[in-house]
């Protein structure tokens, strides 16, 4: 039943056009229908839709603000508002800035286009059309629909713009050129081949033949670790933000055979899954032998983890009263405290957080703001001028810029689409995301983008509400995370060691106990470090989370002791239900959207205070977490025969007169 279907959109494309009097042969050579086209997933079938959009009326037009300094107000514009040049700062970027909104799409009255019977044998097959069962409106008789196993040829044309003429099976009736005045084929048909084998025809250079669609093709990256015709190992290699950004819940066991071997293989060699572990993460050459330099962590007592209290989050007013009378911010180390302790209002948000990420020094005034701003908007907008003057032909030989924009442009369509700010087909919010991660391949021509980044935008835009506030906030952001996305992975490989370290001196029991579950390298907390627990927490947690982030206390890596807090409240679990690598894997997945964000922030300051009041902290974990590294004992005589200690690498002399060493340099 109608009411029992699933419809999920894979692809959307508006501007799509067809031309009634080419297809009619009508006098009418002006006669444009404009409209949507789609591919989407319903009831496990993969369906192309084409949908012609009503009339142009501007009561049912939505417009940005050609400043773009709002995602948030949308006020319904005249058509003449429409020509008006509206007040902004540099008239001149108003034609890169201008955001248009999608119009009210007709349907078949039920709310979804459902594909009518094609009638094999017909001398007049009823086509795969449900538009044409309904001929009361001239546009929505040109809707269609069809299922993609339907689909056998699509003959690729130019005339000044690309149009693809579709054929189906014979059973069904083809419809009609689909013209692409504003382009958008190529994307087309780069999602069509997610979900079909399409090739040229031999001889044919305009012909592509579609074979039908592999299922396997259409299922999630998930779903496809399952099949063991595929070699997770390879998947991980081509694409691993897509699967460690992706659920691991479905993959574990997948994941344990790969690593753990047959039954008969209880335990893989140490070596042996050091070598799985660096291809699963490209970059993360984990050396079995201690690091030289490196102290090892054999037992030492911390002492009691001392309490800890948090605040409420600090209001306008308390903002206030740390502005003089210029704008200057006055007694930072006490406002960055006080942050960290409790977070800001969201009212206060929008400005605070430009102080934190860097954008705004702490020491401007308003009026040097000002200046600061408006020079950030001139170079905001001669970057995004770039991508938006480069021509279809152009992107064709520009591979880089062509692989940026269909990874930016899948990322956004599936970017925190359950919040109200990101939700629905055409939003806005989504076309600012999409526009400022394009700019910023502009702004760091060497990175480009990478999946995971438009996660680190979309809070970030969320609180601006201003495409060049949040661009360059998201740029001092990157700043601070470029390494995790770079090529060779070695900031998320460096993370990963620290962590290490900091759990063996934590608790060097639960460290072992993972080591044994092969374990010990903690790449179940990949997730955790590429995007700052974005996916573990939600919406409104990470608004706070990272802002306690930025202000840079109690340490540095703060965020590898959040991770140490949330190991710690289910090392009991853990280890009392005895999980083996698999359940690990399972059990740290699931917490996601679980961690209550308050709590694991004072465990965290906790274990910061615990590690600091150590009198004899390693050298390595001063290093890890900012702090200078304790002074050096004062020079010594030659000790006597007869000595306490005769040396503090002899662990048998040391242990009979009392000693006992913590680590071995």
């Amino acid at each position: 039943m109608a009411a029992d279907s699933v419809l999920k959109v894979l692809f959307e494309l508006e501007g799509v056009f067809i031309h009634p009097s080419s297809e009619e042969g009508g006098s009418e050579q002006d006669s444009l229908i404009s409209g949507c086209l789609r591919i989407v997933d319903k009831d496990a079938d993969v369906l192309v839709e084409y949908r012609p959009l009503e009339d142009s009326d501007p009561s049912n037009m939505l417009c940005a603000g050609k400043d773009s300094s709002s995602v948030m107000e949308w006020d319904q514009c005249s058509g003449e508002k429409l020509l008006e040049t509206q007040q902004s700062y540099e008239t001149e970027w108003d034609m890169i800035n201008a955001v248009s909104f999608k119009r009210r799409s007709v349907t078949n009255g039920e709310g979804s286009l459902n594909p009518a019977p094609c009638l094999p044998g017909s001398l007049n097959p009823a086509p795969c059309l449900p538009g044409s069962l309904n001929h009361s409106s001239e546009r929505s008789r040109w809707a269609f629909s069809f299922s993609l196993s339907d689909l056998r040829c699509i003959r690729v044309k130019e005339q000044g713009w690309s149009f693809l003429l579709l054929q189906l099976s014979e059973s069904c009736r083809s419809p009609p050129a689909l013209h692409f005045h504003q382009g958008g084929s190529r994307d087309f048909l780069d999602s069509l081949r997610r979900f079909a084998v399409i090739s040229q025809a031999a001889g044919e250079e305009v012909c592509l033949m579609v074979s039908s669609p592999n299922r396997a093709l259409s299922q999630s990256f998930e779903n496809l670790l399952d099949e063991n015709n595929f070699g997770l190992v390879n998947k991980f290699r081509n694409d691993p933000y897509v699967t460690t950004l992706g659920g691991f819940s479905k993959v574990t066991n997948y994941i344990f055979d790969a690593f753990r071997g047959t039954e008969e293989q209880h335990q893989r060699p140490p070596e042996e899954v050091a070598d799985l572990l660096g291809e699963v993460i490209p970059g993360l050459e984990i050396n079995q032998q201690e690091e030289p330099g490196f102290e090892v962590i054999t037992r030492m007592d911390l002492g009691v983890r001392p309490p800890v209290s948090r605040r409420d989050p600090v209001s306008s007013e308390e903002w206030s009263r740390h502005q003089d009378a210029e704008g200057r911010m006055i007694n930072v180390p006490l406002l960055k405290q006080i942050i960290f302790k409790g977070g800001l209002c969201h009212a206060k948000r929008k400005e605070a957080w430009k102080f934190l990420l860097g954008f705004f020094p702490w020491e401007s005034t308003v009026e040097e703001r000002k200046v600061l701003h408006r020079d950030k908007t001139d170079e905001y907008f001669r970057m995004k001028l770039q991508w938006k003057s480069v021509s279809e032909q152009q992107e064709r030989r520009n591979s880089k810029l062509r692989d940026c924009r269909s990874l930016i442009e899948k990322d956004v369509n599936r970017t925190d689409r359950t919040n109200r700010f990101y939700e629905g087909l055409d939003n806005p919010g989504l076309v600012l995301l999409h526009d400022i991660l394009m700019t910023y391949c502009m702004y760091d021509f060497d990175l480009g983008y990478v999946q995971g980044m438009s996660d680190l935008l979309s809070p970030v835009l969320y609180v601006m509400e201003s495409e060049v506030d949040a661009f360059w906030c998201f740029v001092s952001f990157m700043d601070q995370m470029h390494q995790n996305f770079e090529e060779q992975m070695q900031g998320m490989k460096t993370q990963l060691i620290q962590l290490s370290t900091l759990l063996r001196l934590l608790d060097l029991s639960f460290w072992n106990y993972l080591e044994a579950q092969d374990s010990g390298y903690l790449y179940f907390c990949f997730r955790w470090l590429l995007i700052r627990f974005k996916r573990e927490l939600s919406f409104q947690d990470v608004l706070r989370l990272w802002e306690v982030m930025w202000t840079g206390l109690p340490c540095q890596n703060f965020h590898l002791l959040l991770c140490c807090a949330i190991l710690d409240s289910e090392k009991q679990k853990i280890m009392e239900e005895n999980y083996g690598f698999n359940e690990i894997l399972k059990h740290i997945n699931e917490l996601s959207m679980k961690l209550e964000i308050e709590e694991i922030l004072q465990k965290a300051e906790g274990i910061g205070l615990q590690i600091k009041s150590c009198k004899d902290l390693p050298a390595s974990i001063s290093s890890i977490l900012g702090w200078d590294p304790p002074a050096p004992p004062p020079a010594l005589r030659t000790p006597q025969r007869g000595a306490a200690c005769s040396s503090p690498l002899s662990r048998d002399s040391s242990a009979q007169n009392g000693c006992s060493p913590a680590f071995i340099s």
